[in-house]
């Protein structure tokens, strides 16, 4: 009886693990939000690492965070470097490519909870009066978040937060455009 329940066991873990590596190793999530304000004023928010903290979601997990900002003040070459509470962990941010008004790049590289490497791309696009941001997240997932992915989706984690960071963003960007009333 005994064998028998060994070899079920085995099975049914056999069975997890490989129910887990067969989980795609890529992620990729997407958020968009049209913003009334000019592309020029939307993609200064993005392309200067200093003025992220106004609008990223995960800066406002943990206002006590240790930032460091090295190379060019924005643009390509643009670093960013924080650590912080468990929430938002330790890493380091590289602006890899700039467009002015139309795209922006960047590599994060993560040192805790966990190691990993992802990549935002921000396309920005004119619409109507304003600018559509798309903010994409992609990367790649390895054995243990293959494994966190069957209990919860990377779309869930990202995108709530994505979202929280483009209303942000889009609250500092149309509060700066609105004209002063006249007395």
């Amino acid at each position: 009886m005994m064998q028998k329940i060994f070899i079920g066991l085995i099975a049914t873990i056999g069975s997890f693990l490989a129910l887990i590596l067969l989980q795609p190793s890529d992620y990729r999530v997407s958020r968009s939000m049209v913003m009334s304000a000019p592309a020029p004023d939307v993609f200064a928010q993005i392309d200067d690492f200093h003025r992220w903290q106004a609008w990223s979601p995960w800066a406002k997990r943990d206002p006590a965070a240790k930032a460091s900002f090295a190379g060019p003040a924005s643009g390509k070459g643009a670093l960013f470097a924080w650590s912080g509470n468990n929430e938002v962990g330790e890493g380091r941010m590289t602006l890899t490519e700039s467009r002015p008004a139309e795209a922006v790049k960047v590599k994060t590289d993560f040192v805790k909870p966990f190691v990993g490497t992802s990549y935002s791309d921000f396309l920005l696009k004119p619409e109507g009066g304003g600018t559509a941001v798309s903010w994409t997240i992609s990367g790649q997932n390895d054995f243990i978040a293959k494994a966190i992915c069957l209990f919860v989706s990377m779309d869930k984690v990202l995108g709530g937060e994505m979202e929280k960071g483009l209303a942000s963003m889009k609250q500092l960007v149309e509060a700066g455009t609105k004209k002063p009333t006249q007395n």
